[in-house]
């Protein structure tokens, strides 16, 4: 019989609690959540991205203002806690290197980093002590980096983070296999992404994200041979969050249909809650908007029918009918909000209680 989870151990970095709280963005994954669930003995997540939205500096140089406020978060985090904190780094950022590089130089324990394939992460954290755990939504996908970092850099993930079709926020699956169910459910993916990982070595620890919401959720992850989990929608749903309370209030509130996949900028689909600004954009309106820096790589200012940015840190700021509010498809079960330590205790009851079952 057991009476703990075992701890995620990924090479010399071991998190007592094997849950790492998704990086979410635009900031929702702050200092403040992060290094209170890491306080708890899971890891904290610090998403990079949008931190410079609504800071005067970043016009004009947003790369300069997204850095230093990044680096800011981080140090926060760090005077909060000296337990695992990491950050998260979406590849289709313009400053993508630039970010990494900052993530390194402030000594992060891990950098997790999707939207997109991760290739060239390596180049820029070499001589590092940072784990690299690139985020995949298939096993062709964990091939590519595999054999990519493999041959340009002589090394492996410290781990690889699967992230399945019922996550919230960008997702790397079709929209249509998305809106029809008929994506491959993330048991499925997680059990091909282990023999692939497998055939490159035995240490490789595969973290399951994506519609995880309870304990009994954790304890079928780590019955298929996960050694970790990831969280996001239900971290957003705790005093410690920075979002303002009508954001949680949209979380409590959701019901089924008023979770949807939209098309995003970042040329992915994403899935979100429903609000007045994404009818309008659903719609096909097109919201204005002046962009005085190219944030997303892939980001056609002149045709681009709205600023994901503006719209995400919309909802930091409680503006929630201008809003994207991203969530996953699970949202629907939050019904209130708790403290970081009550979500973990919770999560590690029912975990424990399942496979003692077993």
């Amino acid at each position: 019989m057991i009476t703990k989870l075992p701890p995620l151990c990924i090479g010399d970095l071991k998190i007592r609690i094997p849950i790492i709280q998704a990086g979410m963005g635009v900031k929702v994954s702050t200092a403040a959540l992060a290094s209170a669930v890491a306080i708890c003995g899971g890891a904290g997540t610090i998403a990079s991205v949008g931190l410079a939205s609504g800071h005067a500096d970043a016009s004009a140089d947003y790369v300069g203002t997204s850095n230093k406020t990044f680096q800011k978060e981080i140090r926060q985090a760090r005077k909060q806690t000296k337990e695992v904190v990491g950050v998260n780094i979406m590849v289709a950022l313009n400053n993508y290197e630039e970010m990494v590089r900052t993530a390194v130089k402030e000594d992060v324990d891990f950098i997790i980093s999707g939207a997109g394939l991760p290739l060239s992460l390596p180049e820029y954290a070499k001589e590092s002590s940072v784990k690299l755990i690139p985020i995949v939504s298939s096993a062709r996908s964990a091939e590519v980096i595999l054999k990519t970092w493999k041959r340009r850099y002589n090394r492996l993930p410290d781990a690889i983070l699967v992230e399945g079709p019922m996550a919230g926020g960008h997702l790397g699956f079709k929209a249509e296999d998305l809106i029809n169910n008929t994506a491959d459910s993330l048991e499925k993916i997680v059990s091909e992404v282990l023999v692939t990982a497998a055939k490159y070595g035995p240490d490789i620890p595969i973290i399951a994200a994506g519609g995880i919401f309870d304990g009994k959720d954790i304890a079928r992850f780590f019955k298929l041979g996960a050694k970790g989990v990831q969280m996001g929608t239900r971290f957003v749903a705790t005093k410690e969050c920075d979002v303002p309370d009508c954001f949680k209030d949209l979380y409590i509130a959701a019901e089924k249909e008023d979770v949807i996949v939209i098309k995003s900028p970042v040329g992915m689909p994403g899935r979100a809650i429903r609000t007045k600004f994404i009818d309008r954009v659903m719609n096909d309106e097109k919201v204005p908007f002046k962009c005085d820096y190219q944030c997303l790589r892939s980001c056609d200012v002149t045709n681009t029918p709205y600023c994901i940015a503006q719209a995400m840190c919309n909802a930091t700021f409680g503006d929630l009918d201008n809003a994207v509010v991203f969530a996953g498809e699970n949202v629907v079960k939050v019904k209130e909000v708790v403290s970081v330590k009550e979500l973990m205790d919770e999560l590690v009851s029912e975990a424990v209680a399942e496979l003692n079952k077993a």
